[in-house]
């Protein structure tokens, strides 16, 4: 769960197998779980947040409600053994997010996706760059990447308005400013121009933007994100982990 703005949040805890129950509509992870409802995919958060360097943590409960414009049922492979899978469910949603803690509220949209894997990203993957737009119909992702033998991945897809996906050509290579953790960052846009708008997330081996590009002739607002698995792997961020995500049997 990550809260950006003046009442920020930021909880991410790993736990045991032994905190995961699952059936066909439902995930119960610890105290917080998702389900399928009347439409919606429900999230429900009780988590308390973790900071550098602050020993207590302060509560993270919630609701947020995500209600799919379109659902695709086409997942991709992201490497040739097939061994990572990336499925974007809803190219376009509409969320509703009611927090009790910290108290705010609003409504907009939204995107819902995953990744899955049978081995470590660190193994796949040296670096990746990812980005998503709403169009006026549908939505367009980009991604690419190096893996973690050195060859490279790039592929753009635009989803119609009823989420399905067709391969189009990439757009021109968009640079980025780097993050003020050094992190690389890349996109793409039709210009080959793209600006920072706010960077949300910016951490040793991770950064998530937002952007002003340009895609299929749209001026669109674009989340980005860039990946270094390098930095990832190194002995000085696997040690400050911990902190950040503290690990919990339940």
């Amino acid at each position: 769960m990550a809260l950006y703005g003046p009442q920020a949040r930021w909880a991410m805890t790993e736990r045991s197998a032994g905190a995961l129950t699952r059936d066909p509509n439902n995930l119960v992870i610890g105290p917080s779980a998702v389900r399928w409802e009347n439409g919606a995919l429900t999230i429900e958060i009780h988590e308390g947040d973790t900071r550098l360097f602050v020993p207590w943590q302060r509560p993270v409960r919630g609701r947020v409600r995500v209600f799919p414009e379109a659902l695709n049922r086409v997942a991709f492979a992201l490497d040739g053994k097939e061994s990572h899978i990336w499925h974007c469910l809803a190219p376009r949603a509409r969320i509703e997010v009611e927090m009790e803690s910290p108290g705010v509220s609003w409504s907009g949209k939204g995107y819902l996706d995953h990744n899955r894997g049978a081995e470590p990203l660190e193994t796949g993957f040296n670096t990746w760059h990812w980005s998503r737009a709403h169009l006026k119909e549908g939505a367009l992702v980009c991604y690419e990447g190096e893996r973690g033998d050195g060859s490279l991945f790039a592929s753009a897809l635009r989803f119609d308005r009823h989420g399905v996906p067709e391969p189009v050509d990439l757009p021109p290579i968009a640079q980025l400013p780097r993050s003020k953790w050094r992190i690389d960052r890349r996109t793409r846009s039709d210009i080959g121009v793209a600006q920072v708008r706010r960077t949300w997330e910016d951490t040793p081996f991770y950064a998530r933007s937002e952007l002003a590009s340009r895609f299929a002739g749209e001026e669109v607002v674009t989340v980005q994100e860039s990946l270094d698995m390098r930095r990832f792997s190194s002995g000085i961020v696997q040690f400050m982990l911990p902190y950040r995500m503290p690990r919990k049997t339940r």
